[in-house]
């Protein structure tokens, strides 16, 4: 499994290099990025020199998100669709695989329309990605507080996913796994390993504080190896149904961290040491 690092629990970083840098001090070999940022940096840097930057580095591009607005209106999710296809030129010029959207528990819109709705357009998405070798992952969210923070339950669990992935129909659609969303839905060891690692488009990991599950809040996240959660369960699992991807941080907290990012990135790389300490890649 290749470790990766997102500025999500980093703080401040000025720009893709430094977040490629911290990366490579720390002991990560990919980023999660965005195709906006991509697009940018190409503009004034040039591709070749880039892609340089990150081989000089030894780093890959892990994910992008998905940046099309599919829960919206015709209007956005069209107007989002030009944005869409350039994200996916970039992604394949970096020979990126991956490109991810989370998928909230609960909405205000009538359940049977939105999943129809939503099927249409995510088959849409997964088809113009296809077209240039990436994969869309879609991330079940699991805390609570969001399950009732709109009117009509909707999907959180990661087999309802699954089922609506085949849906979907596409054979570029898969998971985006998190550690945190598959603890706050009571995920189990056995629900990873009935996977076939082609289901896991990419994955997210970090923890959990020691409060009831049922209280556990989406954006207040600790460092993998400061919570709860059985992490090095949950890697030895990847590892054992044959994931090879990028396993990649996501800390979300209610406020900014006053640390430099230079310190948090350092935090992030000893976090990973700890949990990935006897999985075997």
């Amino acid at each position: 499994m290749i470790k990766g690092l997102s500025t999500a629990g980093l703080g401040q970083v000025k720009d893709i290099e430094q977040l490629i840098q911290l990366a490579s001090e720390n002991g990560f070999g990919a980023i999660d990025t965005s195709g906006n940022e991509l697009n940018n940096w190409v503009k004034t840097k040039g591709l070749e020199e880039a892609k340089s930057f990150l081989h000089k580095h030894g780093v890959i591009i892990g994910s992008i998100g998905l940046s099309v607005e599919w829960r919206g209106t015709d209007e956005q999710f069209k107007e989002g669709l030009s944005t869409l296809l350039q994200d996916a030129q970039i992604a394949a010029a970096f020979d990126c695989k991956s490109c991810c959207t989370y998928v909230l528990p609960a909405t205000d819109q009538k359940p049977a329309h939105y999943m129809v709705q939503a099927t249409k357009r995510l088959r849409l998405c997964a088809q113009i990605l296809k077209e240039y070798g990436v994969k869309l992952g879609l991330e079940f969210v699991g805390p609570h507080h969001l399950r009732k923070a709109w009117t009509y339950p909707f999907i959180w669990t990661m087999q309802e996913t699954v089922e609506w992935i085949d849906v979907i129909g596409e054979p570029n659609v898969g998971l985006l796994l998190d550690s945190y969303h598959w603890y706050t839905t009571n995920g189990t060891v056995e629900d990873l390993l009935a996977l076939d690692p082609a289901q896991i488009t990419h994955v997210h990991i970090n923890d959990a504080k020691d409060i009831p599950v049922v209280e556990v809040l989406d954006n207040d996240r600790l460092y993998p190896g400061e919570g709860v959660i059985d992490l090095n369960a949950f890697l030895k699992a990847l590892s054992t149904i044959g994931y090879k991807g990028v396993v990649a941080q996501e800390i979300l907290s209610p406020e900014q961290p006053q640390e430099t990012a230079e310190v948090l990135a350092e935090k992030s790389g000893k976090a990973f040491e700890g949990v990935f300490s006897g999985i075997e890649n």
